[in-house]
């Protein structure tokens, strides 16, 4: 019971000097913070897969007023939301002032809903993509903080045994156990740090795609009145399943 108590994580807490407490309490702030992101970014995840189906309500509806409600109603504030909601203010904003000889009025309809769109665009990415440092740097360099911990305990130990003149496995024992705990819990931290990165990443990435397909024909139908259509709805053009979306020069 004794040696069970002497190679416990309270033990080792209260043998550890000043510089292996301080890398233990940055590795518990580290993981703090990482799985705080894990968690929220998650949840904002599995949110957005609930909006899989705004977009196709979205030009499914009979005019651009009720398409805009819809994408408010099913997904809120979401990326594809701001987009529509900025394309069909600047293709306002145009057909109000595009004929007036200012330096608004003097910008191309086309060219002026394609800058609205990127800038959403870019909004939405940078909040995607909100946190992703923070958990790359932790992945990246919560190992060497626990190497570190390694390493000046293991110095700790060796000065400890030199100074009392003691090599047997029972002196040893503590305080390499203490060192080589520091570089088990830095991979603690920094292993699911890193997986959430490249999960988030990825995820990230197919959004910003599908975002910028939506781009896309948010900018056809106010640039041309109608939306790009895909191979599979030209093929199935002789049996529409809906009312499609009334054409921009009807929403003016």
């Amino acid at each position: 019971m004794d040696a069970h108590n002497a190679l416990g994580l309270s033990e080792l807490w209260a043998q550890a000097d000043f510089i292996i407490q301080s890398v233990a309490a940055l590795l518990v702030l580290m993981s703090v913070a990482s799985w705080y992101l894990i968690l929220s970014k998650g949840l904002s995840l599995l949110l957005a897969r609930r909006h899989v189906g705004a977009v196709e309500q979205f030009w499914n509806a009979p005019s651009l007023d009720d398409a805009l409600q819809r994408l408010a109603r099913r997904a809120g504030d979401a990326p594809c939301t701001r987009l529509a909601q900025q394309a069909a203010a600047a293709h306002a904003h145009c057909t109000r002032h595009g004929g007036q000889p200012t330096l608004g009025g003097a910008l191309d309809g086309g060219e002026f809903i394609t800058r609205s769109l990127r800038r959403s665009i870019a909004q939405s990415t940078a909040r995607l993509e909100s946190g992703l440092t923070v958990l790359a740097s932790i992945g990246s360099t919560a190992p060497f903080v626990g190497l570190f911990g390694t390493v000046w305990g293991i110095y700790h130990a060796l000065t400890t045994i030199s100074l009392s003149g003691a090599a047997s496995i029972d002196k040893v024992a503590g305080p390499v156990g203490e060192a080589l705990t520091m570089t088990a819990f830095g991979l603690f931290v920094a292993i699911p740090a890193v997986l959430a990165y490249n999960g988030f990443t990825r995820s990230n990435r197919v959004a910003l795609s599908e975002l910028d397909g939506f781009a896309h024909d948010l900018h056809a139908y106010f640039t041309t009145g109608a939306r790009i259509e895909d191979d599979t709805a030209t093929a199935h053009a002789d049996r529409p399943a809906h009312r499609p979306l009334a054409p921009a020069s009807e929403v003016a």
